[in-house]
């Protein structure tokens, strides 16, 4: 009787990692190991084992030290978070804005550690090269909403017919994007309360106002409002921001003194 066993799997073809590929895990460990304390605190060989990595590749990829290996890390979180910036010019500008920060804030809640290092751990071990990473950031960011805004930033790509962006509209956008970064740590601190879909809508209201508070007195940023709001429908952020807070508004400036007429 002959037998019909199966004839063995062939071996699979061994293929060899790229370095990139063998760095990535050990960059990856790193960062997590690096928050919320500081590089000198973190054994180097620990990060390469957690990562299951052998000791001898941590000393070979990272010859520089923990610093090194904590700027890759740092290095390698900003890119991802650079890239939840970008968004196609399709649609309302604060729906575009609001996508934009659904994808932030799932990296803040599936990388909570790294976010925090980023940001915390950026400035705890400043050096020129971490510095550098975290303002790249920041930076990206103001042009990315100025870009939504019809404007450019100082960094930014010049685009035929789109006009740089003027000092007062600038800092109101990097004064938002600090505060969508506070917000996000307070966010973690209080244990990812209230949820994302809450907080991205409370930074999308955040951002109407700062643009419509700065309009009032900045004849630039008033005209790309105006731009804006033909672009917005009435269901939309910036329609049901405004249906909640001019009846308020007006209701105030009721209750204001008014300037008595001079005698």
């Amino acid at each position: 009787m002959t037998s019909t066993a199966a004839a063995p799997p062939p071996p699979r073809a061994y293929r060899r990692l790229s370095v990139e590929e063998r760095r990535a895990p050990v960059q990856g460990a790193g960062l997590g190991h690096f928050s919320p304390r500081a590089p000198p605190e973190v054994s180097r060989a620990g990060g390469g084992v957690a990562a299951g990595v052998s000791r001898p590749l941590v000393y070979r990829y990272f010859p520089g030290g923990r610093q090194q290996l904590y700027e890759a890390a740092l290095g390698s979180a900003a890119d991802e978070l650079t890239l939840c910036f970008s968004e196609p010019p399709v649609g309302p500008p604060t729906e575009r804005v609001a996508r934009v920060l659904d994808r932030y804030l799932r990296f803040v809640d599936e990388h909570d550690t790294g976010f925090s290092a980023l940001l915390r751990g950026g400035s705890v071990v400043e050096t020129s090269r971490t510095t550098t990473i975290v303002d790249g950031v920041r930076r990206a960011a103001a042009d990315a909403i100025l870009s939504h805004l019809g404007r450019i930033g100082g960094s930014g790509p010049q685009s035929t017919g789109t006009r740089s962006a003027g000092p007062r509209l600038r800092m109101m956008v990097r004064s938002w994007i600090a505060a969508v970064e506070a917000a996000s740590l307070i966010w973690l601190d209080e244990g990812k309360r209230p949820p994302a879909a809450e907080l991205r809508g409370w930074l999308v209201d955040h951002l109407i106002a700062l643009l419509a508070a700065t309009a009032a007195t900045d004849e630039e940023t008033a005209s790309v409002v105006r731009d804006l709001l033909a672009l917005e429908t009435s269901d939309g952020p910036a329609g049901r921001l405004a249906e909640l807070v001019v009846p308020v508004v007006a209701e105030a400036a009721h209750l204001l003194p008014h300037a008595t007429a001079a005698d």
